[in-house]
């Protein structure tokens, strides 16, 4: 219980990401054609048009990579009180947002690019907290 307490802006943070990342994943899994297609019209106009589908699965890997690494992270921290894979997955974490942002960027959907962004923030927040 002690390490709740004393851990509470790191395992707060943890889970936002597993949410986040593991959802999006989950969602890319079982919508794989849905994504795909609307992905494919958005960057119709962008030099990334015929890479979609290894893109979107790189994407799906990386989220999946994130997700997983913060669960077994927060998990680490709870019970032994080390940050390794936390760091990890916070890490893996900005980059799955970094390639979200660069997507985004070059599809011109400014919106979309600015809640990247808005993720990107509690992320690196964390990676911050936790090379400490």
């Amino acid at each position: 219980m002690e390490s709740i307490f004393a851990n509470a802006t790191e395992l707060l943070l943890l889970l936002f990401l597993i949410i986040t990342f593991l959802q999006s994943g989950i969602d890319k899994i079982f919508d794989w054609y849905g994504n795909l297609s609307w992905l494919k019209d958005h960057f119709s106009d962008t030099p990334l048009k015929r890479f979609v589908p290894i893109l979107l699965a790189t994407v799906l890997l990386s989220e999946m990579i994130s997700g997983i690494l913060c669960a077994v992270g927060l998990y680490q921290l709870l019970l032994m009180d080390k940050t390794t894979l936390a760091f990890y997955g916070a890490i893996m974490a900005c980059v799955s947002l970094l390639m979200l942002l660069f997507g985004q960027r070059m599809a011109k959907d400014y919106e979309g690019a600015k809640t990247v962004a808005v993720y990107f923030i509690p992320a690196i927040f964390l990676v911050f907290l936790l090379q400490a």
